[in-house]
Protein backbone atom coordinates (compact mmCIF):
# COMPACT_ATOMS: atom_id res chain seq x y z
CA UNK A 1 0.00 0.00 0.00
CA UNK A 2 1.16 3.65 -0.92
CA UNK A 3 2.00 5.45 2.23
CA UNK A 4 0.48 9.37 2.11
CA UNK A 5 0.23 10.30 5.47
CA UNK A 6 0.46 9.60 9.32
CA UNK A 7 -3.19 7.57 8.85
CA UNK A 8 -1.44 5.46 6.26
CA UNK A 9 1.71 4.45 8.70
CA UNK A 10 -0.95 3.42 11.58
CA UNK A 11 -3.03 1.55 9.22
CA UNK A 12 0.43 0.10 7.83
CA UNK A 13 1.60 -0.94 11.02
CA UNK A 14 -1.92 -1.43 13.29
CA UNK A 15 -4.56 -2.82 10.98
CA UNK A 16 -5.25 -5.74 8.89
CA UNK A 17 -6.62 -4.55 5.21
CA UNK A 18 -5.09 -6.25 3.00
CA UNK A 19 -3.22 -9.85 2.60
CA UNK A 20 0.35 -8.59 1.72
CA UNK A 21 -0.38 -5.71 4.33
CA UNK A 22 -1.31 -8.02 6.95
CA UNK A 23 1.90 -10.17 6.59
CA UNK A 24 3.93 -7.31 6.20
CA UNK A 25 2.78 -5.58 9.93
CA UNK A 26 2.94 -9.22 11.20
CA UNK A 27 7.06 -10.17 10.08
CA UNK A 28 7.31 -6.50 11.45
CA UNK A 29 6.03 -7.19 15.02
CA UNK A 30 7.57 -10.40 15.28
CA UNK A 31 10.80 -9.45 13.71
CA UNK A 32 10.99 -6.12 16.68
CA UNK A 33 9.82 -8.66 19.59
CA UNK A 34 12.21 -11.53 18.59
CA UNK A 35 14.75 -8.75 18.03
CA UNK A 36 14.20 -6.56 21.45
CA UNK A 37 13.55 -9.94 23.51
CA UNK A 38 17.10 -11.12 22.55
CA UNK A 39 18.90 -8.44 22.71
CA UNK A 40 17.69 -7.49 26.38
CA UNK A 41 17.97 -11.63 27.20
CA UNK A 42 21.45 -12.18 25.56
CA UNK A 43 23.25 -9.21 27.83
CA UNK A 44 21.14 -10.17 31.02
CA UNK A 45 22.38 -13.80 30.58
CA UNK A 46 26.06 -13.44 29.78
CA UNK A 47 25.97 -10.82 33.04
CA UNK A 48 24.16 -13.53 35.06
CA UNK A 49 26.89 -16.06 34.15
CA UNK A 50 30.21 -13.72 35.22
CA UNK A 51 28.46 -12.72 37.98
CA UNK A 52 27.72 -16.71 39.41
CA UNK A 53 30.60 -18.27 37.81
CA UNK A 54 31.03 -21.60 36.32
CA UNK A 55 29.34 -23.81 38.63
CA UNK A 56 26.23 -21.35 39.80
CA UNK A 57 25.29 -21.01 36.46
CA UNK A 58 25.62 -24.70 35.95
CA UNK A 59 22.89 -25.18 38.69
CA UNK A 60 20.65 -22.28 37.39
CA UNK A 61 20.89 -23.89 33.74
CA UNK A 62 20.28 -27.38 35.14
CA UNK A 63 17.06 -26.73 36.36
CA UNK A 64 15.92 -24.67 33.74
CA UNK A 65 16.56 -27.02 31.46
CA UNK A 66 15.13 -29.90 33.71
CA UNK A 67 11.60 -27.58 33.79
CA UNK A 68 11.61 -27.47 29.94
CA UNK A 69 11.25 -31.15 29.55
CA UNK A 70 8.22 -30.66 31.91
CA UNK A 71 6.96 -27.45 30.17
CA UNK A 72 5.88 -29.29 26.56
CA UNK A 73 3.21 -31.02 29.00
CA UNK A 74 1.63 -27.78 30.02
CA UNK A 75 1.27 -26.90 26.54
CA UNK A 76 0.91 -30.09 24.79
CA UNK A 77 1.34 -28.94 21.29
CA UNK A 78 -2.01 -26.89 21.66
CA UNK A 79 -1.12 -23.49 20.87
CA UNK A 80 -0.80 -24.32 16.68
CA UNK A 81 -4.00 -26.20 16.96
CA UNK A 82 -5.94 -23.10 18.93
CA UNK A 83 -4.54 -20.37 16.48
CA UNK A 84 -5.69 -22.84 13.60
CA UNK A 85 -8.95 -23.23 14.99
CA UNK A 86 -9.38 -20.01 16.00
CA UNK A 87 -8.95 -17.88 12.78
CA UNK A 88 -11.38 -19.82 11.13
CA UNK A 89 -14.20 -17.71 12.28
CA UNK A 90 -15.75 -16.20 15.44
CA UNK A 91 -18.04 -19.12 15.73
CA UNK A 92 -14.94 -21.06 17.00
CA UNK A 93 -14.40 -18.52 20.26
CA UNK A 94 -17.46 -20.17 21.88
CA UNK A 95 -14.46 -23.00 22.78
CA UNK A 96 -12.28 -20.80 24.72
CA UNK A 97 -12.86 -20.55 27.97
CA UNK A 98 -12.90 -24.17 27.85
CA UNK A 99 -9.49 -23.90 26.09
CA UNK A 100 -8.45 -21.47 29.24
CA UNK A 101 -9.67 -23.87 32.10
CA UNK A 102 -7.95 -26.62 29.73
CA UNK A 103 -4.78 -25.13 29.86
CA UNK A 104 -5.08 -23.99 33.39
CA UNK A 105 -5.32 -27.51 34.58
CA UNK A 106 -2.32 -28.79 32.28
CA UNK A 107 0.01 -26.01 33.73
CA UNK A 108 -1.15 -26.98 37.31
CA UNK A 109 -0.79 -30.73 36.81
CA UNK A 110 2.79 -30.13 35.11
CA UNK A 111 3.37 -28.01 38.24
CA UNK A 112 2.87 -30.97 40.41
CA UNK A 113 4.91 -33.44 37.85
CA UNK A 114 7.74 -31.32 38.49
CA UNK A 115 7.52 -30.69 42.59
CA UNK A 116 7.81 -34.35 42.37
CA UNK A 117 10.19 -35.50 40.08
CA UNK A 118 12.82 -33.08 41.70
CA UNK A 119 13.32 -35.04 44.42
CA UNK A 120 14.70 -38.27 42.26
CA UNK A 121 17.04 -36.09 39.32
CA UNK A 122 18.89 -34.27 42.54
CA UNK A 123 19.72 -34.90 46.29
CA UNK A 124 20.89 -31.57 46.59
CA UNK A 125 17.78 -29.00 48.56
CA UNK A 126 19.04 -25.84 47.19
CA UNK A 127 18.98 -27.02 43.34
CA UNK A 128 15.79 -28.71 44.39
CA UNK A 129 14.03 -25.22 45.51
CA UNK A 130 15.53 -23.50 42.54
CA UNK A 131 13.51 -25.87 40.29
CA UNK A 132 10.31 -25.69 42.27
CA UNK A 133 10.65 -21.52 42.07
CA UNK A 134 11.98 -21.58 38.64
CA UNK A 135 9.16 -24.06 37.47
CA UNK A 136 6.30 -21.09 38.71
CA UNK A 137 8.37 -18.65 36.73
CA UNK A 138 8.39 -21.02 33.32
CA UNK A 139 4.72 -21.97 33.84
CA UNK A 140 2.93 -18.97 34.51
CA UNK A 141 4.59 -17.45 31.55
CA UNK A 142 3.16 -20.87 29.51
CA UNK A 143 -0.22 -20.21 30.87
CA UNK A 144 0.31 -16.61 28.81
CA UNK A 145 0.92 -18.46 25.90
CA UNK A 146 -2.69 -18.71 25.38
CA UNK A 147 -3.23 -15.58 25.30
CA UNK A 148 -0.87 -14.61 22.64
CA UNK A 149 -2.53 -18.00 20.59
CA UNK A 150 -5.87 -15.80 20.60
CA UNK A 151 -4.38 -12.52 19.42
CA UNK A 152 -2.08 -14.42 16.56
CA UNK A 153 -5.54 -16.19 15.43
CA UNK A 154 -6.81 -13.06 14.72
CA UNK A 155 -3.69 -11.30 13.43
CA UNK A 156 -3.41 -8.91 15.95
CA UNK A 157 0.73 -9.49 16.27
CA UNK A 158 1.38 -5.94 17.37
CA UNK A 159 -0.65 -6.41 20.47
CA UNK A 160 1.35 -9.64 21.11
CA UNK A 161 4.79 -8.12 20.36
CA UNK A 162 4.04 -5.03 22.78
CA UNK A 163 3.66 -7.44 25.45
CA UNK A 164 6.70 -9.77 24.71
CA UNK A 165 8.66 -6.89 25.02
CA UNK A 166 7.26 -5.57 27.88
CA UNK A 167 7.49 -9.01 29.49
CA UNK A 168 11.43 -9.08 28.73
CA UNK A 169 11.88 -5.68 30.22
CA UNK A 170 10.31 -6.49 33.27
CA UNK A 171 12.43 -9.86 33.19
CA UNK A 172 15.40 -7.99 32.49
CA UNK A 173 15.18 -4.96 35.39
CA UNK A 174 14.31 -8.07 37.98
CA UNK A 175 17.01 -10.12 36.75
CA UNK A 176 19.82 -7.16 36.70
CA UNK A 177 18.28 -5.75 39.79
CA UNK A 178 18.49 -9.12 42.17
CA UNK A 179 22.28 -10.11 40.79
CA UNK A 180 23.37 -7.08 41.05
CA UNK A 181 22.14 -6.67 44.71
CA UNK A 182 21.36 -9.84 45.79
CA UNK A 183 23.66 -12.46 43.40
CA UNK A 184 22.84 -16.14 44.42
CA UNK A 185 21.02 -18.65 41.97
CA UNK A 186 17.95 -18.94 44.57
CA UNK A 187 17.43 -14.94 44.41
CA UNK A 188 17.71 -14.85 41.07
CA UNK A 189 14.75 -17.86 40.76
CA UNK A 190 12.78 -15.41 42.87
CA UNK A 191 13.61 -12.69 40.33
CA UNK A 192 12.00 -14.61 37.63
CA UNK A 193 9.04 -15.52 39.36
CA UNK A 194 7.91 -11.98 40.53
CA UNK A 195 8.97 -10.61 37.05
CA UNK A 196 6.63 -13.16 35.59
CA UNK A 197 4.05 -12.37 38.12
CA UNK A 198 3.61 -8.86 37.37
CA UNK A 199 3.78 -9.13 33.86
CA UNK A 200 0.86 -11.68 33.92
CA UNK A 201 -1.48 -9.44 35.80
CA UNK A 202 -1.33 -7.05 33.54
CA UNK A 203 -1.50 -9.09 30.52
CA UNK A 204 -4.89 -10.32 31.94
CA UNK A 205 -6.42 -7.34 32.80
CA UNK A 206 -5.61 -5.59 29.72
CA UNK A 207 -6.66 -8.87 27.64
CA UNK A 208 -9.88 -8.81 29.84
CA UNK A 209 -10.31 -4.90 29.29
CA UNK A 210 -9.72 -4.99 25.55
CA UNK A 211 -9.43 -8.14 23.90
CA UNK A 212 -11.60 -10.92 25.06
CA UNK A 213 -13.68 -10.74 28.47
CA UNK A 214 -11.86 -13.59 30.53
CA UNK A 215 -13.88 -16.61 32.09
CA UNK A 216 -13.70 -20.02 32.36
CA UNK A 217 -15.91 -23.05 31.02
CA UNK A 218 -15.02 -26.74 32.45
CA UNK A 219 -15.97 -28.48 28.64
CA UNK A 220 -14.83 -32.13 28.51
CA UNK A 221 -15.81 -32.68 25.01
CA UNK A 222 -14.08 -29.70 24.03
CA UNK A 223 -10.70 -31.04 25.97
CA UNK A 224 -10.80 -34.37 24.16
CA UNK A 225 -11.62 -32.48 20.88
CA UNK A 226 -8.55 -30.52 20.38
CA UNK A 227 -6.13 -32.82 22.87
CA UNK A 228 -6.72 -35.39 20.00
CA UNK A 229 -5.59 -32.77 17.46
CA UNK A 230 -2.65 -31.51 19.77
CA UNK A 231 -1.10 -34.87 20.65
CA UNK A 232 1.36 -35.20 18.35
CA UNK A 233 2.50 -32.00 17.96
CA UNK A 234 3.42 -32.33 21.98
CA UNK A 235 5.56 -35.54 20.97
CA UNK A 236 7.20 -33.51 18.11
CA UNK A 237 7.66 -31.11 20.65
CA UNK A 238 9.11 -33.14 23.23
CA UNK A 239 11.70 -34.44 20.65
CA UNK A 240 12.56 -31.10 19.86
CA UNK A 241 13.38 -30.57 24.04
CA UNK A 242 15.08 -33.75 23.89
CA UNK A 243 17.62 -32.36 21.26
CA UNK A 244 18.54 -28.75 23.45
CA UNK A 245 18.01 -30.02 26.85
CA UNK A 246 18.69 -33.78 27.16
CA UNK A 247 22.30 -33.36 27.42
CA UNK A 248 22.31 -30.51 29.88
CA UNK A 249 19.75 -32.30 32.25
CA UNK A 250 22.08 -35.35 32.07
CA UNK A 251 25.07 -33.61 32.69
CA UNK A 252 23.51 -32.11 35.86
CA UNK A 253 22.49 -35.81 36.79
CA UNK A 254 25.94 -37.19 36.56
CA UNK A 255 27.10 -34.31 38.93
CA UNK A 256 29.01 -32.52 36.32
CA UNK A 257 27.25 -29.14 37.46
CA UNK A 258 30.40 -26.90 36.39
CA UNK A 259 30.23 -28.45 32.91
CA UNK A 260 27.03 -27.51 32.26
CA UNK A 261 27.81 -23.84 33.05
CA UNK A 262 30.62 -23.78 30.51
CA UNK A 263 28.37 -25.69 27.93
CA UNK A 264 25.27 -23.00 28.34
CA UNK A 265 27.59 -20.54 27.99
CA UNK A 266 28.59 -21.41 24.64
CA UNK A 267 25.05 -22.46 23.91
CA UNK A 268 23.32 -19.17 25.15
CA UNK A 269 25.86 -17.36 22.10
CA UNK A 270 25.03 -19.98 19.41
CA UNK A 271 21.46 -19.80 20.19
CA UNK A 272 20.99 -16.08 19.63
CA UNK A 273 22.88 -16.02 16.00
CA UNK A 274 20.26 -18.51 14.90
CA UNK A 275 17.27 -16.18 15.53
CA UNK A 276 17.47 -14.42 12.43
CA UNK A 277 17.38 -17.41 9.93
CA UNK A 278 14.35 -18.54 12.17
CA UNK A 279 12.64 -14.82 11.86
CA UNK A 280 13.45 -15.19 7.69
CA UNK A 281 11.52 -18.71 7.78
CA UNK A 282 8.66 -16.94 9.59
CA UNK A 283 8.69 -14.44 6.78
CA UNK A 284 8.90 -16.51 4.05
CA UNK A 285 6.05 -19.15 5.40
CA UNK A 286 3.40 -17.42 4.22
CA UNK A 287 4.31 -16.58 0.49
CA UNK A 288 5.75 -20.28 0.29
CA UNK A 289 2.18 -21.92 1.49
CA UNK A 290 0.44 -19.22 -0.83
CA UNK A 291 2.39 -20.19 -3.98
CA UNK A 292 2.85 -24.18 -3.46
CA UNK A 293 -0.37 -25.25 -4.62
CA UNK A 294 -1.25 -22.12 -6.83
CA UNK A 295 2.20 -21.51 -8.96
CA UNK A 296 4.95 -24.16 -8.80
CA UNK A 297 7.13 -21.65 -10.78
CA UNK A 298 6.93 -19.02 -8.32
CA UNK A 299 7.05 -21.46 -5.14
CA UNK A 300 10.39 -22.66 -6.61
CA UNK A 301 11.78 -19.29 -7.16
CA UNK A 302 10.92 -18.52 -3.86
CA UNK A 303 12.03 -21.43 -2.21
CA UNK A 304 15.50 -20.78 -4.35
CA UNK A 305 15.60 -17.05 -3.07
CA UNK A 306 15.35 -18.50 0.57
CA UNK A 307 17.82 -20.88 0.70
CA UNK A 308 20.03 -18.74 -1.12
CA UNK A 309 19.53 -16.32 1.92
CA UNK A 310 20.37 -19.70 4.36
CA UNK A 311 23.60 -20.30 2.29
CA UNK A 312 24.89 -17.01 2.81
CA UNK A 313 24.58 -16.64 6.10
CA UNK A 314 25.18 -19.91 7.59
CA UNK A 315 28.81 -20.12 6.03
CA UNK A 316 30.45 -17.47 6.77
CA UNK A 317 28.65 -17.74 10.54
CA UNK A 318 30.30 -21.34 10.92
CA UNK A 319 33.80 -20.23 9.61
CA UNK A 320 33.88 -17.15 11.54
CA UNK A 321 32.85 -18.51 14.93
CA UNK A 322 35.12 -21.27 14.06
CA UNK A 323 38.17 -19.23 14.10
CA UNK A 324 37.21 -16.33 16.46
CA UNK A 325 36.01 -18.62 19.22
CA UNK A 326 38.68 -17.99 21.60
CA UNK A 327 38.01 -14.25 20.80
CA UNK A 328 34.40 -14.06 21.47
CA UNK A 329 34.32 -16.06 24.36
CA UNK A 330 36.89 -14.17 25.94
CA UNK A 331 35.47 -11.04 25.57
CA UNK A 332 31.85 -11.97 27.08
CA UNK A 333 33.19 -14.03 29.42
CA UNK A 334 36.34 -14.01 32.11
CA UNK A 335 39.01 -16.76 32.21
CA UNK A 336 37.03 -19.33 33.99
CA UNK A 337 34.54 -19.96 31.06
CA UNK A 338 38.33 -20.98 28.83
CA UNK A 339 36.63 -24.36 28.61
CA UNK A 340 33.58 -23.32 26.34
CA UNK A 341 35.87 -22.46 23.57
CA UNK A 342 35.69 -25.84 22.17
CA UNK A 343 32.72 -26.09 22.99
CA UNK A 344 31.22 -23.33 21.12
CA UNK A 345 33.15 -23.93 17.98
CA UNK A 346 31.58 -27.63 18.04
CA UNK A 347 28.29 -25.64 18.67
CA UNK A 348 28.67 -23.60 15.94
CA UNK A 349 28.86 -26.40 12.96
CA UNK A 350 25.67 -27.06 14.89
CA UNK A 351 24.12 -23.61 14.13
CA UNK A 352 25.08 -23.57 10.42
CA UNK A 353 23.14 -27.09 10.10
CA UNK A 354 19.87 -25.82 12.20
CA UNK A 355 19.76 -23.07 9.62
CA UNK A 356 19.27 -25.49 6.84
CA UNK A 357 17.61 -27.74 8.56
CA UNK A 358 14.79 -25.36 9.61
CA UNK A 359 14.51 -24.16 5.68
CA UNK A 360 13.86 -27.91 4.94
CA UNK A 361 11.38 -28.64 8.27
CA UNK A 362 9.31 -25.54 6.76
CA UNK A 363 8.94 -26.73 3.05
CA UNK A 364 7.46 -30.03 4.98
CA UNK A 365 4.91 -28.65 7.20
CA UNK A 366 4.09 -26.85 3.60
CA UNK A 367 3.36 -29.88 2.03
CA UNK A 368 1.67 -31.03 4.54
CA UNK A 369 4.04 -34.05 5.54
CA UNK A 370 3.88 -34.03 9.19
CA UNK A 371 4.06 -37.65 9.70
CA UNK A 372 7.23 -37.72 7.82
CA UNK A 373 8.38 -34.68 10.69
CA UNK A 374 7.61 -36.85 13.27
CA UNK A 375 9.34 -39.76 12.14
CA UNK A 376 12.47 -37.79 11.92
CA UNK A 377 11.85 -36.40 15.41
CA UNK A 378 11.59 -39.52 16.65
CA UNK A 379 14.79 -40.89 15.21
CA UNK A 380 16.87 -37.84 16.18
CA UNK A 381 15.78 -38.18 19.79
CA UNK A 382 16.96 -41.68 20.10
CA UNK A 383 19.84 -40.99 18.74
CA UNK A 384 20.40 -37.67 21.04
CA UNK A 385 19.76 -39.83 24.08
CA UNK A 386 22.27 -42.98 22.86
CA UNK A 387 24.78 -40.74 22.32
CA UNK A 388 24.56 -38.18 24.80
CA UNK A 389 24.71 -41.73 27.64
CA UNK A 390 27.95 -43.12 26.19
CA UNK A 391 29.38 -39.63 25.53
CA UNK A 392 29.09 -37.84 28.50
CA UNK A 393 30.70 -40.01 30.82
CA UNK A 394 34.09 -39.63 29.31
CA UNK A 395 34.17 -36.28 27.13
CA UNK A 396 31.37 -33.87 29.23
CA UNK A 397 30.24 -30.68 27.66
CA UNK A 398 32.39 -31.71 24.49
CA UNK A 399 30.38 -35.28 24.41
CA UNK A 400 26.93 -33.31 24.57
CA UNK A 401 28.05 -30.85 21.78
CA UNK A 402 29.18 -33.95 19.24
CA UNK A 403 26.07 -35.21 19.96
CA UNK A 404 23.78 -31.93 18.84
CA UNK A 405 25.56 -31.76 15.63
CA UNK A 406 24.72 -35.56 15.15
CA UNK A 407 21.52 -35.34 15.70
CA UNK A 408 20.87 -32.02 13.44
CA UNK A 409 22.96 -33.26 10.63
CA UNK A 410 21.22 -36.61 10.66
CA UNK A 411 17.60 -35.06 10.73
CA UNK A 412 18.75 -32.29 8.19
CA UNK A 413 19.58 -35.27 5.79
CA UNK A 414 16.33 -36.93 6.51
CA UNK A 415 14.24 -33.65 5.90
CA UNK A 416 16.31 -33.45 2.20
CA UNK A 417 15.95 -36.91 1.50
CA UNK A 418 11.97 -35.88 2.68
CA UNK A 419 11.66 -32.89 0.67
CA UNK A 420 13.47 -34.68 -2.33
CA UNK A 421 11.14 -37.69 -2.42
CA UNK A 422 7.62 -36.07 -1.23
CA UNK A 423 7.55 -32.87 -2.57
CA UNK A 424 7.78 -31.30 -6.57
CA UNK A 425 10.33 -29.01 -5.07
CA UNK A 426 13.76 -29.32 -6.75
CA UNK A 427 16.23 -29.19 -3.54
CA UNK A 428 19.16 -27.97 -5.41
CA UNK A 429 20.38 -26.35 -8.64
CA UNK A 430 22.93 -25.15 -10.78
CA UNK A 431 22.14 -21.05 -9.36
CA UNK A 432 22.26 -22.68 -5.52
CA UNK A 433 25.40 -24.49 -5.93
CA UNK A 434 27.16 -21.29 -7.80
CA UNK A 435 25.62 -19.55 -4.67
CA UNK A 436 27.21 -22.47 -2.00
CA UNK A 437 30.77 -22.10 -3.69
CA UNK A 438 30.57 -18.39 -3.73
CA UNK A 439 29.75 -18.58 0.01
CA UNK A 440 32.99 -20.79 0.49
CA UNK A 441 35.37 -18.76 -1.64
CA UNK A 442 34.32 -15.17 0.07
CA UNK A 443 34.05 -17.05 3.40
CA UNK A 444 38.24 -18.61 2.73
CA UNK A 445 39.06 -14.38 1.98
CA UNK A 446 37.08 -12.93 4.98
CA UNK A 447 39.16 -15.66 7.28
CA UNK A 448 42.56 -14.38 5.34
CA UNK A 449 41.92 -10.91 6.10
CA UNK A 450 41.19 -11.47 9.61
CA UNK A 451 43.49 -14.01 10.45
CA UNK A 452 46.31 -11.15 9.63
CA UNK A 453 48.26 -10.12 13.02
CA UNK A 454 47.44 -6.63 12.46
CA UNK A 455 43.68 -6.82 12.16
CA UNK A 456 43.37 -10.27 14.28
CA UNK A 457 44.33 -8.13 17.36
CA UNK A 458 41.74 -5.70 17.28
CA UNK A 459 38.60 -4.92 19.07
CA UNK A 460 36.59 -8.20 18.64
CA UNK A 461 33.44 -5.48 17.50
CA UNK A 462 35.48 -4.63 14.97
CA UNK A 463 36.96 -7.86 13.92
CA UNK A 464 33.52 -9.04 13.15
CA UNK A 465 32.45 -5.89 11.12
CA UNK A 466 35.73 -5.94 9.26
CA UNK A 467 35.03 -9.48 8.50
CA UNK A 468 31.40 -9.40 7.59
CA UNK A 469 32.34 -6.55 5.77
CA UNK A 470 35.10 -8.08 3.56
CA UNK A 471 32.27 -11.21 3.05
CA UNK A 472 29.61 -9.03 1.46
CA UNK A 473 31.79 -7.15 -0.62
CA UNK A 474 33.07 -10.04 -2.14
CA UNK A 475 29.82 -11.74 -2.14
CA UNK A 476 28.70 -8.93 -4.19
CA UNK A 477 30.97 -8.83 -6.99
CA UNK A 478 30.89 -12.70 -6.81
CA UNK A 479 27.31 -12.62 -7.47
CA UNK A 480 27.42 -9.90 -10.53
CA UNK A 481 30.32 -12.24 -12.30
CA UNK A 482 27.79 -15.05 -11.74
CA UNK A 483 24.77 -13.35 -13.06
CA UNK A 484 26.52 -12.90 -16.48
CA UNK A 485 26.92 -16.94 -16.79
CA UNK A 486 23.91 -17.78 -15.89
CA UNK A 487 20.35 -17.75 -18.46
Amino acid sequence: MKIKNLIDIKTLFFDNKTTKQTIFKNTFWLALSSGISSFLSFFLVIYIARALGPTRYGEFSFALAFILFFSIFANFGLSRIVIRELSQGKEREKDYPSLLSLKLLLVLGTLAAIFISAFFITSDPSIRKVIWILAGYVLIGNFAQVLYDFLEAHQQMEYESLAKILETILHTIFGFFVILNFPSVENLAYGYLASILFFLIFLLTFFHLKIYRLHFRWDKFIWRKYLKMSWPLALTAFFATIYGQAGLVMMGYFGQITQTGWYNAAYGIVSTVIIPPSIICTSFFPALSKTFKEAKEKFQKIWDYQLEIMISYAIPLMAGGLFLAPRIIDYIYDPSFIPSILAFRILIIMAGIIIFYTTFHWILIIANQQKKIFLVGLIGAVINIILNLILIPKYSLYGVAVTMVVSYLLMFLLFFVFTFKFTAIKTFNLKLLYNLIGAIICSIIMYFVISRPIIYHFHILYLVMIGAGVYLICLYFYKKGVAKLLP
